[in-house]
């Protein structure tokens, strides 16, 4: 069985319970994990690989073999992502250039979502730049997005003051000139949560519906009790505590044309529940 995991701990443990399981395993030490997204999706390269939720949504949507086993393996908060060498404040999104590393991109789909919900912005006002593909190939990009020319780097263009705002996560380059163009955005981001009753999740973890079931299940159980130790309310566990995160993320990316097709929560529980012979309260 092949692992993809990022987080050592994560990975041990996933290692440790399919080979208690009876299943020989390794590990395929990929980094920056979501490199291991595309071949996972599209070939089978992996037994149990860590992915962006919107990428999983997307491989549902479009028929791929791939199932969510209900771990996240990285959550946190978004609103600090959308970021501006200029003065902070949403006023002048409109008809400025936004840049994106990929537009189906999990943390630019849940940024997108908070501008459009809370803040007004019709995304067609902005002038939308995507510096790279997703990992599923059936999709385009929006017709009214651009993509940057071929070579160009996000990080750089935004430092150049080619871009007005960026979105960017762990690809954040260090700079003082760098504020968040949301006031108090983590202030911001905490009421947000609270008001919703969950964080937004970036990774959880998807499997092959060919794989050992029993392997799978014993993963599950060694990574759900090795993500309850991390932050209380950034790292849900089980399907009734990524039900509300997944089905919000997978409105916004319908929204957004990120999705051919909506993607209801209760369709992934029902195919990781077919997939491994189980009821839903076997995995919360």
């Amino acid at each position: 069985m092949k692992i993809v995991l990022g987080r050592d701990d994560l990975a041990a443990a996933a290692l440790e319970a399919a080979e208690v399981s009876g299943v020989s395993s390794e590990r395929l030490d990929i980094r920056p994990v979501h490199k291991a997204s595309r071949a996972f999706v599209n070939d089978g390269a992996a037994d149990v690989c860590e992915l962006a939720i919107v990428t999983l949504l997307q491989a549902v949507a479009y028929g791929k073999p791939v199932a969510l086993l209900p771990i996240t393996a990285l959550g946190r908060h978004q609103h600090q992502t959308l970021v501006t060498l200029g003065e902070p404040g949403l006023a002048a999104v409109r008809g400025k250039t936004v840049g994106v590393r990929s537009w189906s991109q999990t943390t630019g789909v849940w940024l997108r979502g908070f501008l459009a919900d809370d803040y007004g912005l019709e995304l067609s006002e902005a002038d939308w730049i995507a510096y790279e593909d997703g990992h599923v190939p059936e999709y385009s990009d929006p017709a009214w997005t651009k993509r940057a020319p071929e070579g160009s780097k996000l990080p750089a263009d935004f430092l150049d003051g080619k871009l007005d705002y960026g979105i960017m996560g762990n690809e954040l380059p260090s700079d003082d000139r760098i504020r968040t163009a949301i006031p108090d955005a983590l202030a911001v981001a905490e009421k947000w949560a609270e008001r919703k009753g969950f964080a937004p999740i970036n990774h959880v973890v998807a499997f092959d519906p060919a794989a050992d079931a029993k392997a799978v299940l014993a993963i599950y159980d060694a990574l759900a009790a090795q993500v309850r130790t991390g932050p209380a309310g950034l790292n849900p566990v089980g399907f009734e505590g990524l039900r509300g995160p997944v089905t919000e993320v997978a409105r916004y990316a319908f929204e957004q044309q990120v999705l051919p097709r909506a993607v209801s929560f209760d369709e992934l529980v029902d195919r990781t529940c077919e997939a491994l012979g189980v009821s839903a309260s076997r995995l919360g």
